[in-house]
């Protein structure tokens, strides 16, 4: 059996095969990470392919891709801690803790000041327990919880323990709230946008998300889909 570690190939470097090879993606908004695969086979030829660790469709960054052997170390990948950067907007409440659903209730946030933010994000830091969206992926019964909530049925998502080392306020807009975060696996960011906002008497929600590190492999070495089809159109007219 083959434990050899599989090479990481970051931008731009590509593999000469794709038997085992780690890729790293910057997904853009509006691809779920099954899209992200979908076209990745299309591109390589490979079907053998999956990523370590989900992204929201309207989140961007990184997606750790496995292709081949590779996706053998799927667990050792998601296992890693992450960091995101992000928006929360202050005053309005959603079902799904993001913008993917409409806004169901609106509070004035205009009196919560930058040292209130401050306050209310010092017991987010450290293990917590964090509320599980009811619009996730998480099952119940068998099901996904997402498909639940659609159907408009009542479910108490199951808590879950995390640990977020770091959480800092990197700017403010208004009502827009500029964040940094690193958390381990399975942490839900846009919980925690939720959870800071009922903290503040005023509700919250994720507008913008974008994850920038999977332990030491960061986005800005991540290939884009659109330049991987630019290196694989070359390199089959290379073969040509």
């Amino acid at each position: 059996m083959d434990r050899a570690a599989p090479q990481v190939f970051v931008f731009p470097n590509l593999p000469l095969s794709w038997e085992s090879a780690v890729l790293p993606v910057d997904k853009p908004t509006g691809v779920s990470s099954f899209g992200v695969i979908r076209r990745l086979r299309r591109l390589i030829g490979v079907r053998k392919i999956g990523h370590a660790g989900t992204l929201d469709p309207l989140a961007t960054g990184l997606l750790i891709m496995l292709v081949g052997r590779a996706t053998r170390s799927m667990e050792e990948f998601m296992g890693q801690d992450k960091q995101y950067v992000g928006t929360i907007r202050l005053g309005e409440v959603t079902p799904s803790f993001d913008s993917d659903t409409q806004v169901t209730e609106r509070i004035d946030a205009s009196r919560v000041t930058d040292l209130d933010l401050e306050t209310a994000t010092g017991p987010f830091i450290g293990t917590i327990i964090q509320q599980t969206p009811i619009y996730s992926a998480v099952k119940m019964g068998g099901e996904r919880l997402y498909k639940k909530a659609r159907r408009g049925e009542a479910a108490t998502p199951p808590p879950r323990i995390v640990t977020i080392p770091r959480f800092e306020i990197t700017g403010r807009r208004g009502d827009d709230v500029d964040f940094l975060v690193d958390c381990s696996k399975g942490t839900y960011v846009r919980s925690i946008a939720h959870e800071i906002g009922a903290a503040l008497g005023v509700g919250g929600h994720l507008v913008a998300l974008r994850r920038t590190a999977i332990g030491p492999i960061r986005v800005e070495a991540a290939w884009t889909l659109e330049a991987l089809a630019d290196r694989m159109a070359v390199a089959a007219e290379g073969e040509a």
